[in-house]
């Protein structure tokens, strides 16, 4: 017999809860179409589900129609994208995560005073376009620890700050600044528990079910960072993880031999799919127990922009 133990908390965060209510509000309101300029947030699931109700996600504003009503995804814009938007009449319901919003006030703001700014992220993640986007001066993007060790900064080392990517893992950041602040000591910039308190909680929670499982599945999309990260930390622990996007992905190999097998999910997936995949394993295997940990329960909640209250 198998036992399955869930991660407390997993699956969506107040950010993610924010913009998918702010899409279905749009659409009750103004009808639809309503566009979305990239994946509100990256679940194929939530994004196939809203575009049934009548949004359509769009890459860039220029394929909106003028005068039409569009959402800037939880990830955040750039200052141009705004523009963009401003310039073709466009109606905007801005979804941006209130957490993301405030790295782009604390980028923007360590810019105003001439200071060099540095981001922690992946290049390519919309979030990191987006705050790249924020400082007309730009951004000095750092990915790795070996980069932060050989970057030439000395020009700068006086007048340096450093924001994150609130979806990294907390170690593979603390270690990056770290190494920041060892070479420039007066560099300035948020502490490591700045980032997404989800993105934290979820990643103890991971750690916690490691200890106890023989397998840990995690429910998320590839280009959801913050699920590809709960999956590296479930294997930096010694214990076989697999991220999948649904339970369709699931390979019974993995969990033949496991007697506990671990399952979370990303800020970005929906429970939904955690029951889909629970279900999944009952029906193949005797399972003795579904247990959730104690963790953190998560009372955060953000307000709705006003346009769609």
């Amino acid at each position: 017999m198998k036992k399955i133990i869930l991660a407390q908390p997993r699956g969506f965060c107040a950010g993610v809860k924010r913009a998918i209510d702010i899409v279905e509000r749009a659409i009750e309101k103004f009808g639809s179409p309503i566009y979305v300029r990239h994946e509100i947030v990256h679940n194929k699931h939530v994004v196939d589900r809203l575009s049934k109700m009548g949004a359509i996600f769009v890459d860039e504003v220029s394929q909106v129609p003028k005068n039409s009503h569009i959402i800037f995804s939880a990830h955040g814009v750039s200052n141009k994208v705004e523009i963009e938007a401003q310039n073709r009449d466009l109606l905007v319901v801005d979804a941006t995560c209130p957490l993301v919003k405030k790295v782009h006030i604390e980028a923007s703001k360590y810019a105003s005073k001439n200071y060099k700014v540095l981001l922690v992220g992946h290049k390519g993640h919309p979030e990191v376009e987006g705050t790249s986007g924020r400082v007309k001066q730009g951004i000095i993007l750092i990915e790795t620890v070996e980069q932060a060790k050989n970057i030439n900064l000395e020009k700068f080392k006086d007048q340096l700050a450093y924001v994150t990517q609130t979806t990294l893992s907390v170690d593979d950041t603390r270690e990056i600044i770290k190494v920041l602040k060892h070479r420039f000591p007066d560099i300035k910039g948020p502490d490591t528990r700045d980032i997404c308190y989800a993105t934290q909680n979820r990643q103890k929670a991971v750690r916690k079910i490691s200890e106890l499982c023989d397998v840990v599945l995690v429910l998320g999309n590839s280009n959801s960072s913050n699920s590809v990260r709960l999956a590296e930390i479930a294997s930096i622990q010694g214990i076989p993880s697999y991220r999948i996007s649904n339970s369709n992905e699931l390979n019974y190999e993995w969990v033949n031999d496991a007697n506990n097998i671990g399952i979370t999910a990303g800020a970005s997936t929906p429970e939904v799919l955690m029951d889909d995949l629970i279900g999944k394993l009952k029906n193949k295997y005797e399972i003795s127990d579904i247990d959730t940990i104690e963790g953190i329960h998560e009372k955060v909640e953000f307000k709705l922009p006003e346009e769609i209250k």
